[in-house]
């Protein structure tokens, strides 16, 4: 099946790929970027890049540590005076290295932080009390917004400008960047693909056309394809661009692709994160990527340093990981990607081990028992239902794949989930994010 033909199994209206191969690069558009108009994608056309954002300000931070103003391991208090959040260890000890690797564990409960130049400041001092998800340093667990909006605030303070510029003369201006910004009234509507969800009659353009401001550092960037292609190279080639601009260290790179952390639930992604990429295992071969999604738009990239070559895709609706491993299996051949992984039948589980409710502010997940099987909720919100498209409820069979692995059962896009206890308390990691089991199910279940 062809790309083209994948995309509208999946209700995509329409897609960027680009693929980068020993520095010379091939893209090509197929469909709609606004299925309203039928405006048709081209190579130039403009998607956002979601949590993609966070491995361009990852890079743009080991410059500042290339030259010398801060340090991986440096406590984040020294760069930012006055930081602090409810936990007193995470105060005195948290470093860019965990903000990095996602340990951190800090809640993201920054409040409304407005949409003005002062952003990021506000977020930081409004996470005082945050509290902790995770004791610092103990496992994985994915930040959206805030542990990029840290960093961001430290390149704030050091380079003297706001992040939007500062990642316009760190990264865009040296790499020969012009379609690549930081901002939606930035990007050329004529240009700009429209996010889409679908309906049920087909993609309908999404009703949040931008996340806001707070994930800017985290998720906040658009770029063509071709232009997330040069990040590719810049990460491939040893921090030099296609023009011939270093932009970080052969040392920076190394030490984004070698400094790694466990994640809890190894299949979703691949095993391990990196600082600003995620280390993936294909069979053996060791594969980078950097992903991202806003409410309506997709960003995929994969770096295969072994083959000297990269992939992007980037859409405006559709699925995200069913989709996407078809693609790249697509263009790398059938097999490439690995499978979600197989059930073990034959296992047996202490399930009362493993029922509750594990929740963070927005998201809440239910585990319960059959008498026979593990069932899996998502409980959403019905606002944030209403603005995504998607049910307030959904229900999965929970089947497992280890003591501490488990997939869903049959669906278009499966999940894969850890459930695992950390400091004496048990988390349900999934989308890797970690959950803390906060309580019983109503009707039965474990006390926390």
């Amino acid at each position: 099946m062809s790309v083209a033909e994948l995309l509208a199994a999946h209700g995509v209206p329409g897609a960027a790929v680009g693929v980068l191969r020993h520095g010379e690069v091939t893209e090509y558009a197929v469909g709609v970027r606004d299925a309203a108009t039928g405006a048709p994608v081209t190579t130039d056309t403009v998607f956002q890049c979601g949590s993609q954002t966070k491995t361009w300000t990852a890079l743009a931070f080991l410059g500042l540590v290339d030259e010398g103003k801060a340090g991986l391991d440096e406590p984040v208090r020294a760069l930012l005076p006055g930081f602090a959040v409810a936990d007193p260890d995470t105060t005195r000890r948290l470093t860019p290295r965990h903000l990095l690797h996602h340990t951190d564990g800090i809640e993201e409960a920054y409040g409304d932080p407005g949409e003005g130049d002062d952003v990021l400041e506000r977020m930081v001092a409004a996470i005082a009390d945050a509290p902790q998800v995770f004791p610092l340093g103990r496992t994985h667990g994915y930040s959206a917004a805030l542990g990029h909006a840290v960093l961001a605030r430290i390149l704030e303070v050091v380079d003297g400008k706001p992040w939007e510029q500062v990642m316009r003369d760190r990264l865009f201006t040296p790499m020969g960047l012009t379609s690549t910004n930081t901002r939606p009234d930035q990007v050329d509507p004529t240009r700009g693909a429209v996010g889409h969800l679908l309906g049920d009659h087909g993609p309908v353009r999404t009703p949040v056309d931008h996340l806001p401001r707070a994930f800017g550092p985290g998720g906040g960037l658009t770029s063509t394809v071709g232009e997330v292609l040069t990040l590719a190279h810049v990460l491939l080639g040893e921090g030099v661009a296609p023009n011939g601009r270093r932009i970080v260290s052969a040392g920076a790179l190394r030490e984004m692709t070698h400094s790694r952390v466990p994640v809890p639930d190894p299949y979703l992604f691949g095993p391990a994160w990196g600082l600003g990429l995620i280390v993936c295992d294909w069979h053996g071969r060791t594969v980078y990527a950097t992903d991202g999604s806003t409410i309506g738009q997709n960003a995929r990239l994969r770096l295969l340093p072994d083959e000297g070559m990269a992939v992007a895709v980037l859409t405006n609706g559709g699925p995200r990981e069913s989709l996407f491993r078809a693609v790249f299996d697509e263009i790398l051949g059938a097999g490439t990607v690995p499978a979600p992984p197989t059930p073990d039948p034959a296992r047996t589980l202490d399930e009362a081990r493993y029922t509750g409710v594990y929740e963070r502010p927005g998201a809440r997940y239910e585990v319960s028992s059959t008498g026979t099987a593990l069932r899996l909720a998502l409980v959403t919100d019905p606002a944030r239902a209403a603005i995504t498209g998607t049910p307030e409820r959904v229900e999965h069979d929970l089947l497992a794949v280890s003591d501490e692995h488990f997939v869903t059962g049959p669906a278009d896009d499966q999940w894969t989930v850890a459930l695992y206890e950390v400091a004496g308390t048990r988390y349900l990691h999934t989308n890797a994010r970690a959950h803390p089991r906060t309580g019983v199910i109503p009707g039965g279940g474990p006390e926390s």
